[in-house]
């Protein structure tokens, strides 16, 4: 392992020197590859389940599969950087990803391309390994700007995967997609290994004492459960909009490819760059405020797409591409804001909090795949976007109540 001669650590905490660019730019890279891996399949799902001889609702489980695997890893493993060196949990994480990859790529049913699917999300989780080390490692003058720089290349591997799967999908085919996403996470893997130093644990509990202060946590903090609960619901109309776009584009009156739903992931662009700009809000006006205005764009954005109906097919695009700004924008607001509240909360807490939100992101995240999927095979998209808008609209009184006015 090469060290990190410019950084100093004691217990992992970064004390002295400037974090270097390149290690900045890298940690970024990775948190956006790692993440990324979660979101490939939604543009291709028409394709893919036509290739894979599987029915729309049997593919809609493999982004459902996913997310839910992405929850449970948080759960269960993110709390993990607290007790043993990072380092060897991203490596050990981003090999388990790279094997999920390739099985996926080469599976030959749906069954086990939903296995492959699980365990993709479950070993993604590298992703929150690695924000929380770009904290760990940044000087204390530094430290705002790094994470902000990493969230972002964590939120454009979000967006920005959907754009790469599209194109790949329509053009090499899907299982490109995913040899091309386990070629990126040898290459995280293997700096990983020769960028990053050791990180002590902070902590020696067992793991089981570990997993129940994540109980502890939830029961004394008020603010932490409603930003879970808030977080959740929108990721619920946020997942089901993605999850069967591709399906919805797929057939009439559309009859668009993977490329066409992928390309609506530039519109999400929007969402990430919004996070500096989020977090500024957040220093001036309380981050409350920014969680009332993202979740109620985010309500607004997907009521508008009631009135697609009334519309001729090419402006019904642009009122989805429209509306996908709109939600990811408010989304990724929320989310940032909702981070900042809860990192105040108790500063010694700062992973096991983190990991408790993005639990309750990630079940919204893999509910909304399910129940997206089901909706659109049963009722068409408008139930999509019914669900969507009430999800939103529970967020945003989530927002308003008493307890959280009263904070």
């Amino acid at each position: 392992m090469t060290s990190l001669e410019t950084v100093q650590t004691i217990d992992g905490a970064a004390t002295a020197g400037k974090l270097p660019a390149a290690l900045v730019l890298f940690l970024a890279a990775g948190a956006g590859f790692s993440v990324a891996s979660l979101y490939y399949s939604q543009p291709m799902l028409g394709v893919l389940g036509a290739d894979i001889g599987a029915s729309d609702r049997a593919v809609g489980w493999v982004p459902t599969l996913t997310q839910l695997g992405y929850a449970v890893g948080i759960l269960l493993l993110a709390p993990l950087g607290d007790r043993y060196d990072r380092r060897r949990i991203i490596l050990a994480k981003a090999a388990a990803l790279v094997l999920a990859l390739f099985v996926a790529a080469a599976a030959p049913s749906i069954g086990l391309l939903l296995a492959a699917s699980l365990v993709i999300g479950l070993a993604a989780t590298l992703a929150q390994d690695i924000v929380p080390s770009a904290a760990h490692l940044a000087p204390a003058a530094q430290r705002g700007k790094v994470v902000g720089t990493v969230m972002t290349g964590l939120l454009l591997g979000i967006v920005l995967s959907r754009v790469v799967s599209g194109y790949m999908a329509e053009h090499f085919g899907w299982r490109a997609v995913f040899y091309g996403a386990a070629a990126s996470i040898v290459l995280v893997g293997f700096e990983s290994w020769r960028s990053l130093p050791s990180f002590r644990p902070a902590m020696h509990d067992s793991y089981g004492e570990l997993l129940k202060s994540l109980g502890h946590l939830w029961r004394r903090h008020g603010a932490l459960r409603r930003a879970a609960l808030a977080q959740g619901l929108l990721s619920v109309g946020f997942s089901a909009f993605w999850s069967t776009l591709a399906v919805m584009l797929h057939a009439a009156p559309f009859h668009l490819g993977s490329a066409a739903a992928g390309s609506f992931g530039l519109a999400g662009a929007a969402g990430a760059m919004a996070a500096p700009l989020a977090g500024h809000l957040a220093d001036r006006r309380g981050p409350e405020q920014v969680t009332r205005l993202g979740a109620g764009l985010v309500a607004l954005s997907f009521a508008a797409m009631f009135f697609s109906p009334l519309l001729s097919p090419p402006a019904r695009l642009w009122l989805f591409a429209a509306s996908a700004v709109g939600f990811d924008l408010g989304v990724q607001a929320t989310l940032i804001a909702h981070q900042t509240i809860i990192y105040g909360i108790d500063p010694g807490a700062r992973s096991r909090l983190n990991a408790i939100m993005f639990v309750g992101m990630f079940t919204g995240m893999a509910t909304g795949s399910a129940l997206g999927s089901l909706l659109q095979a049963q009722w068409g998209w408008m139930a999509v976007t019914a669900l969507a808008t009430a999800t939103a609209i529970g967020a945003l009184a989530t927002r308003l109540g008493p307890a959280a006015a009263s904070r």
